[in-house]
């Protein structure tokens, strides 16, 4: 387990030192390392599968529903083997697709760099999946008795799959209720079409290497450790400090503050149950001694916490633009108003539930206290800057930017401040990191085959051609799609959604003339309510873990701001200029 962990910590920090070393090696020697671009990119290959076998070693996957766990004792070991057995049997699949893949592509000799071939890493595929398979088979059930059971309830799944494969999919849909890994059902269903169609399941791995050794994918990673780094390090508490000292005075000051704390954190960690978990321990206390009520205060903090998806150079973002073959400087830029017009909308709901009988009990602006505040945080509110000014200024490719603001955050927080230790805490914030990619990527590559199949079966291209049968007006198809994301943010985890239904809206929003762009901010910002809706809604979730209040609870604190949020979606879908124009300004 610890040399799984360092191992995984090792490839990830090889990950951000490649490409500086690279751009330094080429500007100041014109020389570079051999091939570094294709290193990058099967080393976000290596942490990809090693992190999701340490997700599934901890039993971290993410999932679809957890009704399973709500049953009786006797039941809920019965469901949990139930569902062991199907993700046990769709995990070997994918492993045995892996071998025919890897098998395919040995006989092209392609060399990666300094005579490693391609196969080589390749394989981690397959191992990956017979990996996670066992450990999915050790969580399904704790007896070797009961994990017979399992693999020969899975051993019957993969017989019922090549006799009859639409026969398997009511036992995935019970699975996925039962509480399966995302990505087993995504996969599943996969599986099935492939074998219906009697297509080769080995299209699955290769859209899983094709998604994951994508020239931008490495920036994901990257981002998402410097989020994680700011998380573990002191840096939740230096910027809650900032933003109460310049806003603490203002009328709902205290809501001011939670939402731009939140969505600053967001922008960077990717997840917005990252934040809730790290800002909230300390910006409920706040809230109350400004005299929030605690379901006021509950529901902003959960619903501030998605507030920086749509803030470069936040992880949904950069999917989308891959998924959606869209300039990742285009969605950056199309996503900064729209998120400045979400956060608004949060602070006035903020602001109007604090009721104006409240505003004396704010202290009294110190302008002292605010300039050292800012002075302690200074290194941190630089992030975007380092970011952004790397990305835009020409400086650097997205991926050495990417690398270039995790090394930052990494240096801040073990060498500046020294909140994070070398040797202890930040393996452990790198394992963390990986972990998450290695979920995130696991369920992208599944779902990007299963988007494969779609294409294939010309299902997109039919959807648009009735789309545009059906509905004549362009603005009565952007209310459609509106309620149709609604509907899946609240029954699809944000990354599998972008994945799935991205490639389809892309071309129907084609058909309508609407700018890419702006589609893709109006899909994020729907997703965006997904997180606090149920039954998928991650801050529902995470916040009622934090706060230790009932899911019931919470929802029913976040539902006011969730319909604010709700208008705010709105105008950003049909006021267009608010995504198109900062790309035209810069000429994105």
């Amino acid at each position: 387990m610890r040399f799984e962990n360092l191992l995984l910590s090792l490839v990830l920090g090889l990950l951000v030192a490649l490409p500086l070393l690279e751009a330094v090696l080429r500007k100041m020697l014109h020389v570079g390392v051999s091939n570094s671009a294709s290193i990058v990119q099967h080393l976000t290959l290596v942490v990809g599968m090693l992190g999701a076998a340490v997700a599934a070693r901890e039993n971290r996957l993410l999932v679809l529903s957890r009704l399973g766990e709500l049953l009786g004792e006797p039941w809920r070991k019965l469901a949990a083997a139930f569902a062991g057995s199907t993700a046990v049997a769709v995990t070997v699949l994918l492993a045995a697709a892996g071998v025919d893949f890897v098998l395919a592509e040995r006989p092209s000799g392609q060399v990666l760099a300094y005579g490693i071939p391609v196969w080589v890493v390749q394989s981690l595929i397959p191992i990956g999946f017979g990996l996670i398979a066992l450990r999915l088979a050790g969580h399904a059930a704790e007896t070797w008795r009961g994990r017979a059971l399992v693999a020969s309830l899975a051993a019957v799944w993969v017989l019922l799959w090549q006799w009859s494969p639409m026969s398997v999919l009511v036992m995935l849909g019970l699975a996925t209720l039962a509480g399966v890994p995302a990505f087993v059902t995504l996969a599943g269903v996969a599986l099935v079409l492939f074998k219906q169609a009697g297509e080769p399941i080995a299209s699955i791995p290769i859209a899983h290497y094709s998604l994951v050794t994508n020239a931008i994918l490495p920036t994901i990673p990257m981002f998402t450790l410097a989020g994680f780094v700011l998380a573990e390090g002191g840096a939740p508490k230096r910027l809650v400090r900032v933003f109460q000292a310049v806003f603490g005075r203002l009328r709902g000051g205290a809501a001011i503050m939670t939402a731009t704390a939140c969505a600053f954190f967001t922008s960077f960690t990717g997840g917005s149950g990252v934040t809730i978990l790290a800002l909230g321990g300390l910006l409920m206390p706040v809230l109350l001694s400004r005299r929030y009520q605690e379901r006021d205060a509950l529901g902003l903090i959960t619903g501030a916490g998605s507030l920086g998806l749509l803030l470069p150079p936040c992880l949904p973002l950069i999917l989308y633009s891959i998924v959606a073959r869209v300039p990742m400087e285009s969605m950056f830029l199309g996503g900064i108003l729209p998120a400045v017009v979400m956060l608004i909308a949060t602070a006035i709901w903020g602001i109007f539930v604090q009721g104006p009988s409240r505003h004396d009990d704010a202290p009294a602006f110190d302008g002292r206290e605010a300039l050292e505040a800012v002075w302690q945080a200074k290194w941190e509110l630089l992030m975007p800057v380092v970011a952004l000014g790397a990305l835009f200024g020409g400086f650097a490719t997205p991926v050495e930017a990417a690398a270039l603001t995790a090394l930052y955050a990494i240096a801040i927080e073990t060498v500046v401040y020294r909140d994070l230790k070398w040797t202890t805490g930040l393996p452990q914030v790198m394992t963390e990191c990986g972990l998450l990619i290695g979920g995130i990527l696991l369920i992208q590559g599944v779902a990007l085959g299963f988007t494969n199949y779609l294409v294939d079966a010309e299902i997109m291209t039919r959807a648009a051609d009735w789309a545009t049968s059906t509905i004549h007006s362009r603005w009565v198809f952007l209310l459609a799609l509106n309620l149709f994301l609604l509907i899946v943010g609240c029954l699809m985890e944000i990354y599998a959604a972008i994945v799935i239904q991205a490639p389809l809206l892309v071309t129907i929003g084609h058909a309508f003339g609407i700018d890419p762009v702006h589609l893709g901010i109006i899909f994020l910002a729907n997703l965006e309510l997904g997180y606090l809706t149920p039954p998928v809604g991650l801050n529902l979730l995470l916040s009622s873990y934090r706060f230790k209040k009932s899911v019931p609870e919470v929802l029913r604190a976040v539902t006011p701001l969730t319909l604010v949020m709700s208008a705010g979606v709105l105008l950003i879908t049909y006021i267009p200029a608010l995504t198109t124009t900062l790309p035209r300004w810069f000429g994105r």
